[in-house]
């Protein structure tokens, strides 16, 4: 997703170097730009992070031609909504016609006419930058302004696969707000909502790297997605989320611990040690609710505690 300020980027695929040299000359003023000669590497450039803005693509490429490319990109959670703009010799309108069909934005003709190749592109650019903006807001939580649910579960299927793939560790930490109806009740709900403002910005304040993910789950429960973090460090960082939300020092007049609180449950995998540190955990699914049976017990030993899933599943 286009963040605010950085520059969008274009990936350019085409097996002549000349061609991709006399577009990226036209672009590289305003834009990044990524180059490929074939349909492999074109793939692999597009699933990357940052992925590209807009992809210029040749139909005629060796190997996989530019339409096994498009369907392919189209077939994946990750590529399928970035904008591509064919590539096409003057006159070939059954290529363009079957592009358009495969869900190609545009096409732009052989030979070049680079102030239309750049209209084009910048138009395309725009498009797709507002389409991000309004998808920033969909995955929005409008309380906190932290990401949502829904931000949550792309995120968190996104890493865990990753980690799967890399053979990397994945920590996931779930927060829950400790005796928050009994603050609504006593307070009032604007109260609970400024509770909830706060807990959020400290939560985030807190997390010190930017690959962390904070997310609002619902209610008063938050989730953190840790990338390449085991168990222990995972635990790590719960145990300072849960002193600096009690640190806040919001009072609790309905809570044992006199200010609001908040029960931490931790799980984590780790691929490259050949299985997950609890046993038959292949879903996201299931780290999840081995994070959520932690929080469980963290809440029923008291809360404002920390709970962990040991490395043998206990």
């Amino acid at each position: 997703m286009q963040q605010t300020g950085t520059r969008q980027r274009v990936l350019i695929v085409d097996d002549v170097a000349m061609n991709r040299a006399i577009l990226g000359e036209s672009l590289q003023r305003d834009y990044d730009t990524l180059y490929a000669e074939d349909g492999e590497t074109a793939l692999e450039l597009a699933a990357a992070d940052p992925a590209p803005d807009l992809i210029l693509l040749d139909i005629i490429l060796p190997g996989m031609n530019g339409h096994e490319v498009l369907r392919r990109l189209k077939a994946h959670p990750r590529t399928r909504n970035i904008p591509v703009v064919f590539i096409t010799v003057k006159g070939e309108e059954e290529h363009e016609q079957r592009g358009l069909e495969l869900g190609a934005v545009d096409y732009i003709s052989k030979p070049f006419s680079l102030p239309i190749v750049r209209a084009r592109v910048r138009t395309h650019l725009e498009l797709k930058r507002h389409r991000d903006m309004l998808e920033d807001l969909s995955t929005q939580d409008g309380l906190t302004g932290i990401p949502n649910r829904r931000r949550f579960d792309e995120v968190f299927t996104r890493e865990f696969r990753r980690a799967q793939r890399e053979e990397t560790p994945l920590g996931l930490v779930l927060a829950d707000i400790d005796f928050f109806k009994a603050f609504n009740d006593h307070y009032g709900h604007l109260a609970g909502d400024d509770c909830l403002r706060n807990v959020a910005g400290i939560l985030s304040h807190s997390l010190r790297r930017p690959m962390d993910v904070l997310a609002r789950y619902g209610g008063e429960e938050f989730a953190i997605i840790l990338p390449n973090t085991d168990l222990p460090g995972a635990v790590i960082v719960a145990e300072c989320l849960r002193k600096a939300v009690e640190t806040l020092g919001i009072p609790h007049a309905c809570s044992p611990h006199g200010r609001v609180t908040a029960s931490f449950g931790v799980a984590a995998i780790h691929p490259c040690a050949g299985a997950p540190l609890a046993p038959d955990c292949p879903e996201p699914e299931t780290l999840f609710s081995l994070a959520d049976q932690r929080l469980y017990q963290a809440k029923a030993a008291g809360r404002n505690a920390v709970a962990a899933e040991t490395p043998e599943g206990r």
